[in-house]
């Protein structure tokens, strides 16, 4: 068993047009050396409702909790991180608001020149990412035919989750680590670092696709590592 493995639960959450059985190869790499480890399946409607869920899981774990969101996700933890028991957050291509701020908010800062998420205008308060834009912008690393299951098998994004706005952020009093993709086509690579230098965290950088999760799981495991190597030293 992995030194730290003993010392932190760790707690997966999806973000947008996805679900939790993506963190599939993470979730084996993970337990393969002994973590403890839960995924939520957060709904998506909302950002208040995704917190609830969050929380649930991390509630549930014994121990001291490595809390890990991607994408969408990041908002999530910056939310749900505030539960006692999370010692640690672990943003994958993530969003990390500050206090007042959504995933709305973050996105209309993108820089301009940056490729922009080929999201499509809501149908019925429900958001989807243009299916023959989904390869070259959520998963380019990835097989053809593994983009094209994700972009078939959508789940839809509540606008209420992108306009939810934070109330206290986790990475003010919790220890952080981020992993930047500089590949990514979703999250422009800049306001990636930019978030993870205002929170203050640990940053590690890899050449990957916003789908980094699926294309590179040993990237993101290792990250996930440090963190609650981290956690374990401080019990």
């Amino acid at each position: 068993m992995n030194a730290g493995s003993a010392a932190a639960d760790v707690v997966l959450v999806h973000g947008g047009f996805v679900d939790g059985s993506g963190w599939r190869a993470v979730y084996d790499l993970l337990t393969q050396d002994g973590y403890r480890v839960a995924v939520v399946q957060n709904p998506t409607l909302s950002l208040q409702g995704d917190v609830a869920a969050t929380r649930l899981i991390t509630d549930a774990q014994d121990g001291p909790v490595v809390l890990v969101g991607h994408s969408y996700g990041g908002a999530v933890i910056s939310e749900a991180g505030t539960s006692p028991n999370v010692a640690a957050l672990v943003y994958i291509c993530a969003f990390a608001p500050d206090k007042d701020e959504s995933v709305n908010t973050l996105i209309t800062g993108f820089p301009r020149d940056a490729p922009q998420p080929p999201i499509l205008p809501p149908r019925d308060g429900f958001l989807f990412l243009d299916r023959d834009k989904f390869h070259p912008s959520f998963a380019g690393d990835l097989p053809v035919d593994v983009a094209r299951f994700l972009a078939d098998s959508q789940v839809p994004w509540g606008v209420d989750a992108l306009g939810g706005p934070i109330t206290d952020p986790a990475w003010r009093t919790r220890p952080s680590w981020y992993l930047v993709t500089t590949e990514d086509r979703m999250i422009p690579p800049a306001a990636q670092r930019a978030m993870s230098q205002r929170a203050g965290s640990t940053v590690v950088e890899v050449a990957a696709s916003h789908s980094v999760y699926l294309s590179q799981p040993d990237a993101v495991a290792t990250v996930i590592k440090q963190a609650a190597s981290a956690v374990a030293e401080r019990q």
